[in-house]
C-alpha cells in the first residue's frame, strides 16, 4: 500500500487542537490542492472563505450548535456554493443563468463541494494536521451568510476545522464494506445482518472510549433522520436565489 492510500485509509476526525498557528505557506498549499480539484462543466462554482479571526471562529462555533473545537482550531474554512461567480460569467456571455433554480444546480454544487472538501482534508492531513468537517453551519445558514458577508446566489454548505493535533483520536469502525460497495448491481440482502453486527461493534467502540452516552448506529440514525434536522436550509437557500424548483 502506498503512502497516499495509507493516509486516506487512516482517516479520523480530530476535535482537539493546539494553539499553534497554521503557517501561511502550509495553508496556501492546502488551498491550492483544493483549487485544482475538478468541477462539473469547469464551472468552478465553489468558493472558500478562510476564517482565522478568533472572535469569528467563536461565533461560528455558536452557530454550529456549540461545537467548541471550531473556536479552538486556528483555521476554519467554509465551502460556499457560488452561483454569484458563475452568474457574472454567464452575463458576460450574454445569457441568463437559471441553474441555481434547479435541483440539478444544488446537487452538482454539493458534489463539487464534496470533492473540494476531500482535497482539503487529504492535503491538510498530508501535512500532519488534524481536521473535522462541520455540517452544523447549516443549522443557521443565515447567520453564516451575515457573518461572512455572502452575496445572493451563494450558500454556506459545509465547513472544515484544521489545525495541529493536541489529542489524537482513534479511528471509528465502519460497517461491513459489502454495504458500501456493490458490483454489477445493487444488493441489499446483507444489510439487516450487517446493521445488527455494526450496532454491536459501535457499542464496543464507545465502551473502549469510556463513553457511557454512546448509542448504536441505528439509534443515532433514528434520532436524527426522523426529522429534517436543519430545517433552515431550504428557506434560506431560496432567499439567496437557490430555488430548487426546476
Amino acid at each position: 500500500m502506498n503512502d497516499t492510500l495509507k493516509l486516506i485509509q487512516s482517516h479520523r476526525s480530530i476535535r482537539s487542537y493546539t494553539d499553534q498557528a497554521v503557517s501561511a505557506a502550509m495553508l496556501d498549499e492546502i488551498i491550492r490542492a483544493a483549487w485544482r480539484g475538478p468541477t462539473s462543466m469547469n464551472a468552478q462554482e465553489i468558493s472558500l472563505v478562510v476564517v482565522r479571526d478568533a472572535a469569528k471562529r467563536a461565533r461560528i462555533a455558536e452557530i454550529a450548535g456549540g461545537q467548541a473545537w471550531i473556536a479552538q482550531a486556528p483555521v476554519f474554512i467554509t465551502l460556499v456554493i457560488d452561483f454569484h461567480k458563475t452568474c457574472l460569467g454567464v452575463g458576460k456571455a450574454g445569457q441568463t443563468q437559471i441553474i441555481q433554480e434547479s435541483m440539478e444546480g444544488f446537487g452538482v454544487a454539493a458534489v463539487d463541494a464534496g470533492i473540494t472538501l476531500a482535497n482539503l482534508m487529504t492535503a491538510a492531513r498530508s501535512q500532519g494536521l488534524g481536521i473535522v468537517p462541520i455540517g452544523g453551519i447549516r443549522r443557521n445558514p443565515q447567520a453564516m451568510i451575515d457573518l461572512l458577508e455572502l452575496p445572493p446566489l451563494t450558500f454556506p454548505l459545509v465547513g472544515l476545522c484544521l489545525g495541529h493535533i493536541a489529542v489524537d483520536a482513534p479511528q471509528k469502525p465502519r460497517m461491513d464494506i459489502r454495504t458500501f460497495c456493490h458490483f454489477e448491481r445493487y444488493d441489499a440482502s446483507s444489510y439487516a445482518a450487517a446493521i445488527d453486527a455494526y450496532d454491536e461493534t459501535i457499542m464496543a467502540y464507545w465502551q473502549q472510549l469510556g463513553r457511557s452516552d454512546g448509542i448504536t448506529w441505528s439509534q443515532n440514525l433514528g434520532n436524527s433522520l426522523k426529522q429534517v434536522y436543519f430545517p433552515e436550509v431550504k428557506p434560506v437557500a431560496a432567499k439567496q436565489g437557490l430555488l430548487n424548483d426546476k
